[in-house]
């Protein structure tokens, strides 16, 4: 009897054989999705362990619920741009990183975008992990942005948060990874949250940076890329990450190949050295492995 422990991962033989199959079908099942396998190495694995759930799941009757195509999350204009101009065909629900991760959780949506801090200095990981715990799903990188104040022309000139007191700030959606932030900006520079006059919320990059230049608000913690695109002037205060949560399975269908694709490509790189703001060389990189 031998003590080696089981392979991790199964080929394409393997698991034509464990479902007495023949690997024409194991092909196919892994081009539609339907079976658990990663592309990795540049050939076909299946990951035993989620192999053997995905056998059992069939065998109890308990068959999740395919994800309608739509990408969640907060707003970015660069991923906005993205999913409209590879043709991928998913749709886009932007509300919020937290929203679009509890959203994500309930199986509303195929991916969702994300810029959340951590008590530890870090993006993301953590909010993903517990959103997606139980989930076939893994956090990939997007863009690293620069984040700031986005100033009224003609208007206030603060240095940074401490000089908010008194400006009127548009705020974003609480469930925003935005306002988030502006509470622990706010806190880091001893500003007192209830001396800045809040307009009333705005629910994109866009709407925000849009109000200050109106008039409507002073001031508003925005994007770089946003405020350049309107002419604005811009205090950068941070760099933050915007990554994505994407199924495991929606990842290797068309619609997310697309898009995928397409970001890896050299239009997405420059689309994205023209606006400004955003480093995309991390773009793909697998952050956490649900």
């Amino acid at each position: 009897m031998s003590d080696a422990a089981p392979p991790e991962f199964l080929t394409v033989r393997e698991l034509a054989e464990l479902l007495r199959l023949k690997e024409r079908k194991v092909y196919d099942l892994a081009a539609s999705g339907a079976v658990p396998c990663s592309r990795a190495t540049g050939k076909l694995l299946f990951p035993a362990a989620e192999v053997r759930a995905w056998i059992d799941g069939a065998r109890t009757g308990v068959v999740a619920a395919p994800r309608p195509g739509v990408f969640l999350g907060s707003h970015d204009p660069l991923l906005d741009w993205a999913i409209r101009q590879s043709r991928c065909g998913l749709a886009s629900f932007f509300d919020g990183s937290l929203d679009g991760l509890e959203r994500f959780r309930r199986g509303e949506g195929v991916a969702t975008g994300l810029h959340v801090r951590d008590g530890q200095g870090g993006w993301n990981r953590a909010a993903a992990a517990a959103a997606a715990e139980g989930q076939n799903a893994v956090l990939v990188g997007f863009a690293a942005r620069r984040r700031g104040l986005v100033l009224r022309p003609g208007g206030p000139e603060p240095a940074g948060m401490a000089d908010l007191g008194g400006l009127r700030v548009a705020p974003r959606q609480p469930e925003s990874g935005t306002a988030g932030l502006f509470r622990d900006l706010a806190a880091e520079a001893g500003l007192d949250p209830d001396s800045v006059l809040l307009t009333p919320v705005e629910r994109t990059e866009d709407e925000a940076v849009q109000s200050v230049r109106r008039g409507d608000a002073d001031v508003t913690l925005g994007l770089e890329t946003v405020a350049l695109s309107f002419g604005m002037r811009f205090v950068p205060l941070v760099e933050e990450r915007f990554d994505l949560l994407v199924d495991r399975r929606a990842w290797f269908e068309p619609a997310m190949q697309a898009l995928l694709a397409f970001c890896g490509g050299e239009a997405f790189r420059q689309r994205a050295a023209s606006l400004g703001g955003y480093d995309v060389s991390g773009f793909g990189r697998v952050i956490w492995n649900g």
